[in-house]
């Protein structure tokens, strides 16, 4: 399948946009990897998908730069207000959902994909992190962000918006592709 095909099956599959991602958009950031640590989502050192958990931002470009091309996915809601929660959480798990599903058929397709969801893992009710390896390892995977990538940026550079005017709402996830699965 070449990008153009990825792209219509994902739009297919229900993501509001979709498109190729530039890989040079792919700049793996001590600045993003801070605001983790942070720790506003309560997730930091507490899941394999998040920091520290996930890998260094050295082990992050080192699995990333076998990758040479991929595709960027995303859901927007339309919120009623800036403080509808209700489209809000709808949008985040109708990205969730697809994505789970648009994976599940490139992992069966493509021998070795990367695939980076939008916000942090929430598979098991409680992480094995860091006493035991984790219990789904084909099913988890970090977010974006917790990659250290600055999502807008990525979007930005691969000439996908990232802001959809006011009262929206978007997700973005991606996934990597080798040249050798085409």
């Amino acid at each position: 399948m070449n990008i153009d095909e990825l792209v219509k099956e994902a739009l297919e599959l229900g993501f509001s946009h979709a498109g190729k991602l530039n890989m040079d958009a792919l700049v793996f950031m001590p600045e993003v990897r801070d605001m983790c640590r942070a720790d506003r989502c309560h997730s930091y050192g507490k899941c394999w998908t998040c920091p520290p958990g996930c890998g260094t931002l050295e082990d992050i470009t080192e699995r990333a730069a076998k990758y040479s091309y991929g595709v960027i996915v995303q859901t927007t809601g339309e919120m009623e207000d800036e403080f509808d929660a209700e489209t809000t959480m709808l949008a985040a798990q109708n990205q969730k959902d697809n994505f789970i599903k648009l994976i599940d058929i490139w992992k069966k397709r493509y021998d070795d994909i990367l695939p980076m969801g939008a916000g942090g893992c929430r598979i098991c009710e409680k992480c094995t992190y860091p006493d035991a390896p984790c219990r789904f390892p084909d099913k988890a995977w970090p977010s974006m962000e917790a990659y250290g990538l600055w999502v807008s940026k990525v979007c930005e550079l691969s000439d996908i918006p990232y802001y959809y005017g006011k009262n929206t709402i978007t997700y973005t996830s991606c996934c990597l592709f080798n040249n050798t699965d085409q």
